[in-house]
């Protein structure tokens, strides 16, 4: 009898492995709502006659913390797509690492939002507080990537043709250095200044953005 449209041949023993269509439909949907909810936190400032200019200017912050964010979320899609176009199939397991890398994915609206606050209306505390928030928030993001290039790499049978496990491996300094590096941005912001703090996490964000397509062999060649 012929599998179900639906899967593709088992690569282990007991483990049914469907197509990647719905994994795909569904993560896209979630970034393309969480892309969205970022708006809702952009407001018309309340202002007096004549100082509109001076109160959204004042509203600086926020904006800042919301281009920050959508890059970020548009980046994190990038990644996602050029990662799903590794694999032929997923299992159960795959499918549950793949809800850990979206959950990270839809809790950035909230430590946007505390950014934003914190940068026009609290002090300096409150400020290392909403950078070391938005840094650890990025680096435990990075975590279930970490788990899904792992996952590929002991089950190469879900690889794409033309896709080696040893590319997969080495995929994993990404997320490596997304949890060194976030974390270490989170700690110069509570700890020296949350505005390098804030850098750090931007140049995070350009690296995975340079690096959305994977690493180059010779960059993780030993």
């Amino acid at each position: 009898m012929s599998a179900a449209p639906d899967e593709v041949e088992q690569p282990d023993a007991g483990a049914r492995v469907s197509d990647t269509d719905r994994m795909t439909a569904f993560s896209d949907g979630v970034f393309a709502i969480v892309i969205t909810l970022l708006v809702i936190d952009l407001r018309v400032p309340e202002y007096h006659e004549g100082e509109l200019l001076t109160d959204l200017l004042d509203e600086g912050a926020s904006y800042l913390a919301f281009v920050v964010s959508f890059v970020y979320i548009g980046v994190l899609w990038l990644n996602h797509h050029a990662l799903l176009r590794l694999i032929r199939g997923t299992t159960l397991a795959l499918s549950w690492i793949n809800l850990g890398v979206l959950f990270g994915a839809v809790i950035i609206p909230f430590p946007t939002a505390v950014l934003a606050s914190a940068f026009t209306q609290g002090d300096t505390d409150d400020q290392r507080a909403a950078v070391a928030l938005y840094a650890l928030s990025a680096a435990l993001m990075s975590a279930p990537w970490l788990v899904f290039f792992g996952y590929l790499r002991r089950h190469p049978a879900l690889l794409r043709r033309g896709v080696s496990p040893e590319y997969a491996r080495r995929q994993r300094l990404r997320p490596v250095t997304g949890l060194i590096l976030y974390g270490l941005g989170g700690l110069l912001g509570w700890f020296v200044n949350p505005l390098l703090g804030l850098l750090a996490v931007i140049f995070m964000i350009s690296y995975h953005a340079v690096t959305s397509e994977g690493l180059p062999r010779w960059l993780t060649r030993r």
